[in-house]
């Protein structure tokens, strides 16, 4: 089973890349982050033109996830237990984003996440990016007997050796401390991130569109694949699709794919 995770920055502007993305890899299951539309627009007919079934999850034109899949999912969920809202004005209503989505395909429950940013260290957006995760983590705490899968933009390089260079990043989001220990707190609860290993060499998930950093190879990793220990065992490879960011009026993030040993649909009725 093949699955794939891309922040696609705008469905709508690269649907037709998504759609050959799927066939490029044979890839069952494709979870989008940052959409970037309400689901009454969400492009769907060029996925199910080629067979594939559309959840989304998109309130505006910000944020926004979507799962993309060949079998027909079940027990679609919108959010996390738990998961926070926000507002910049504290005074208001603190509502949810679209920024989770998730569904059970072949007996995995898969989750397109769209982790918030941050902003600045200093900004309210920080305290929301980290009580999204401290959410989420006690979430996965209760499932990780099961077989779960939480992909997607997590916007945190969890190491030094996730970006090309610390110097830029001092004092700034995806790379501090407490960042670092809230995406350490979902590894503990029993998640395995799952590509690592498999990624060495093409280890970069986003190039930002600024200074050609593409071009300088001047990248993050941020983009993850983490998985119960259930499901971690039966990874069987993972790729980053670098060929997708050196395309035209592409992404600042790379598609990353990971394989897994499980049934196909077929079999697992």
């Amino acid at each position: 089973m093949r699955i794939a995770t891309w922040n696609i920055n705008s469905v709508r502007t690269r649907a037709q890349r998504a759609v050959d993305l799927l066939a490029k890899h044979d890839i069952d299951v494709l979870c989008l982050q940052e959409t970037k539309v309400a689901d009454a627009k969400f492009p769907r007919e060029p996925f199910e033109e080629v067979g594939y079934h559309v959840t989304c999850h998109g309130l505006n034109q910000w944020n926004g996830v979507a799962i993309l899949s060949k079998e027909e999912p079940e027990e679609v969920q919108t959010f996390f237990p738990g998961q926070p809202g926000f507002h910049k004005d504290p005074a208001k209503e603190q509502a949810r984003e679209a920024r989770a989505v998730s569904a059970r395909v072949r007996g995995i429950e898969i989750w397109s996440l769209y982790v918030p940013n941050g902003r600045e260290i200093t900004d309210r957006h920080f305290d929301y990016k980290l009580d999204f995760l401290y959410s989420l983590a006690r979430y996965a705490e209760n499932r990780t007997q099961s077989k779960l899968l939480l992909t997607g933009d997590f916007n945190i390089a969890p190491w030094d050796e996730d970006v090309w260079d610390m110097s830029p990043f001092r004092g700034k989001t995806h790379v501090t401390e407490p960042e670092r220990a809230a995406f350490q707190m979902l590894e503990e609860a029993g998640l395995v991130e799952v590509t690592r290993r498999f990624t060495e060499e093409d280890r970069w998930t986003y190039f930002d569109y600024k200074s050609l950093r593409f071009q300088k190879n001047e990248g993050m990793r941020i983009d993850f694949q983490l998985a119960s220990e259930p499901l971690a065992r039966l990874v069987e490879g993972a790729q980053v699709d670098m060929v997708e960011r050196a395309g035209d009026k592409t992404s600042d993030h790379v598609p990353l794919i990971a394989d897994f040993d499980v049934p196909d649909f077929a079999s697992v009725r």
